[in-house]
């Protein structure tokens, strides 16, 4: 039986309804989807650590998912634990540094007014008001933002939790829904995404750890008094592409100067973006290294969209999200041009190759059908 070959454009038409509906179904249902993604990419990093309690420690299933789930919770609350102590100690000098901050704030308005003549007063006066008339609307906020905080986490662990446990479930789910035709598709897509995912972040929080370590150490020679918060921050931020960094350089420079002083704040940024070049260039490639290659673009861009759709979280997900993705696309033949968009220089590369080696084995047949 012939396949009716839709054209270009109809294809096109489908997969851009498509990208609107689960864009539309994303914001919607942002409160469930927004953990049960983040709890199927810890489920993935947890999957080795499960097995080996099935299978090495005679565990049942259920007492295996939950006890990865409990270590995976203990580290995450140690770290927890060193930045609320950071930031308690914060809070102690948060009077002398106020004062400090609104002392270099002055000092350099004097400076814009003096060679601009730019009324730095007008400004202050304003900024003042504004933040007397706002504290009790940031306290009610930050108390509302925290609430939501470790309720969003409980629902992690426990979606990661279950996913765990039913994980086989879930995989029969697929392969019923795809049908007996895409078994062997749908297997390798399901191992691929795993090994690459579980790569991807075990190298992404030893990239955290290695970068918290370099910060800390830096801070501490220039002799920053909350290097432990900052670097901490720093390392945590980082996984936020290209924006964490900045937000974290903005942070610790700010704290810096109120603390030290300008000279010591402009010293701290320069530092971080330093550690920032590094990182990028050889850190993340040797100690993540994915073989899911995305371009800059679609990295920016995703990151940008994710922000739109779920916020913080969206941002954090945006790069294994679009990676996922990626492997999808290189999968199946209609969709395989998406996926060359998402990647990188090598992939267009590898691309123009196999098309060019297709193009060669067809010419003796064309030259065949001619003859005929």
């Amino acid at each position: 039986m012939n396949k009716t070959a839709l054209p270009y454009y109809a294809k096109l038409a489908f997969v851009l309804m498509s990208l609107i509906a689960i864009g539309y179904i994303a914001i919607l249902g942002k409160e469930v989807l927004a953990p049960l993604v983040f709890s199927f990419l810890f489920a993935m990093l947890l999957l080795p650590l499960t097995r080996f309690l099935e299978q090495k420690c005679r565990l049942p299933r259920a007492a295996a998912a939950m006890v990865s789930v409990i270590l995976f919770t203990g580290t995450i609350v140690l770290i927890g634990y060193a930045v609320g102590s950071q930031i308690n100690n914060l809070s102690d000098d948060f009077p002398a540094l106020k004062k400090q901050i609104t002392q270099s704030y002055t000092e350099m308005n004097v400076w814009l007014e003096t060679q601009f003549h730019i009324n730095a007063s007008k400004q202050l006066t304003k900024i003042e008001k504004t933040g007397a008339d706002s504290a009790g609307g940031i306290i009610s906020t930050t108390v509302l933002s925290i609430s939501s905080i470790v309720l969003f986490l409980v629902f992690i662990f426990i979606y990661t939790s279950f996913i765990l446990l039913y994980r086989k479930i879930l995989v029969g789910f697929l392969l019923k829904a795809f049908g007996k035709d895409s078994e062997t598709l749908v297997f390798d897509i399901a191992e691929e995404i795993q090994n690459i995912m579980k790569k991807y972040i075990t190298g992404l929080f030893l990239e955290m750890v290695i970068v918290t370590a370099v910060v800390f150490g830096l801070l501490s020679i220039i002799g920053v008094k909350y290097a432990l918060l900052l670097a901490l921050i720093t390392g945590i931020f980082n996984l936020i592409p290209y924006v964490g960094i900045f937000t974290a350089m903005a942070l610790s420079s700010v704290l810096t100067l109120g603390t030290i002083g300008p000279a010591k704040a402009l010293i701290v940024a320069v530092s971080i973006i330093g550690v920032h070049l590094v990182d990028s260039n050889l850190i993340m490639p040797r100690v993540v290294g994915s073989k899911v290659k995305l371009n800059a673009l679609m990295v920016v861009l995703g990151v940008v969209v994710g922000e739109m759709i779920w916020g913080l979280s969206g941002m954090f997900l945006a790069i294994p999200v679009i990676a996922i993705i990626k492997i999808i696309f290189d999968r199946v033949e209609d969709l395989k041009p998406w996926g060359l968009l998402l990647g990188g220089e090598k992939d267009y590369g590898a691309a123009v190759v196999a098309a060019v080696a297709q193009e060669v084995e067809q010419e003796p047949v064309i030259e065949k059908e001619n003859e005929i």
